[in-house]
């Protein structure tokens, strides 16, 4: 069932209705489901951004797709609506930041929002920094600040942190896939960095800092991209209170739909689409799409190009060469009731 038939169902037309760009009006469409990005300015928390997404677009269930320390700015991703049962199928991609570092000063926090624990003279050369940073290419094990979201024990480590409490914390294995330096202006430097997801910026400068001896912090941090978006179309802090909700949608949300092409796409005919909703695995033809990919390897729309579930495809042990759609996260609008 990789080709389109004619007709769409209505449970799915509406659902379409309701993620074409304006957020549903009472007793309307299902809520607008897809992707919001917003670029956050420094001194505001992640969660505050979502709290004001949540009320200015009518949208309770807003969630951001990875945190941003309120001290950074950038690109700050939210899911909306049933994109929030997605948001693993974006949080893999790359991270790339512009910050700035300063040398020669140790703190609590591994940034100069921190305590400082140490200060050291800085007589380093822009050889020495570009050499010591390339050492921190590649695959390198690094250890979670305590200043951070990551839990412990069912606890986040910045709530720890804010009890005087260090507990230990397991190096994480990170990719750090370019390092370029753009400025430097001693005691301080500037840089921009292509990380892999969960990697911490300021403690690549903390570690950079202990290579070389004296020490530094992060001063500011950027986010510009989450493979593989960036902030050509995100809303600024005032644009989420001053634009109305369609507008601020048209401008910097991408609907679920769209969002979700990033995975390989099967289509099934209404009737697989009508299967898949009754809770069956439809039979479809093989294609482009991995086979026993993960639980969420590939999308499934249906005939009217709507998103129906994530999933992965499975061998059919009744046709020899023929696959079945096994969907894990079914949308609401394509569960169907009852008897089929």
């Amino acid at each position: 069932m990789s080709a389109t038939s004619p007709g769409e169902l209505p449970a799915a037309r509406e659902a379409r209705r309701g993620s074409a760009g304006l957020p549903a009006g009472p007793g309307g469409p299902a809520p607008w489901s897809g992707l919001l990005f917003v670029d956050k300015p420094a001194g505001v928390t992640s969660h505050d951004v979502v709290d004001r997404a949540r009320r200015r677009l009518r949208a309770p269930g807003a969630g951001h797709l990875g945190t941003l320390d309120p001290g950074a700015c950038g690109l700050l991703i939210l899911a909306l609506g049933a994109a929030t049962r997605c948001a693993a199928v974006w949080q893999s991609g790359a991270k790339t930041y512009e910050a700035t570092m300063r040398f020669g000063v140790v703190t609590s926090t591994q940034d100069l929002q921190g305590d400082v624990l140490e200060r050291h003279e800085v007589a380093l050369e822009e050889r020495q920094v570009r050499e010591a940073a390339s050492r921190l290419l590649g695959e390198i094990e690094q250890v979670p600040p305590m200043v951070s979201a990551l839990k412990v024990g069912g606890r986040r480590l910045h709530r720890l942190a804010r009890e005087g409490l260090t507990v230990e914390r397991r190096p994480r294995r990170v990719h750090v896939h370019a390092w370029e330096w753009l400025a430097f202006a001693w005691p301080e430097a500037s840089f921009r960095v292509v990380v892999s997801g969960g990697t911490y910026v300021r403690t690549l400068a903390h570690d950079l800092g202990a290579v070389l001896g004296p020490g530094a912090a992060l001063k500011s941090l950027r986010r510009l991209r989450s493979e593989p978006f960036g902030l050509e179309r995100a809303a600024t802090w005032r644009d989420l209170d001053e634009l109305a909700p369609g507008e601020v949608l048209r401008r910097a949300g991408l609907p679920l739909a769209d969002a979700l092409r990033m995975l390989p796409v099967v289509v099934l005919d209404r009737a697989g689409a009508e299967a898949l909703g009754f809770g069956r695995r439809p039979a479809v033809e093989p294609g482009a799409a991995p086979v026993k990919g993960g639980l969420r390897s590939v999308v499934f729309f249906g005939p009217g190009e709507e998103p129906l579930a994530l999933g992965e495809l499975e061998p059919d042990p009744m046709r020899p060469g023929g696959l079945l759609a096994c969907p894990h996260v079914v949308f609401p609008w394509a569960v169907r009731q009852g008897k089929p």
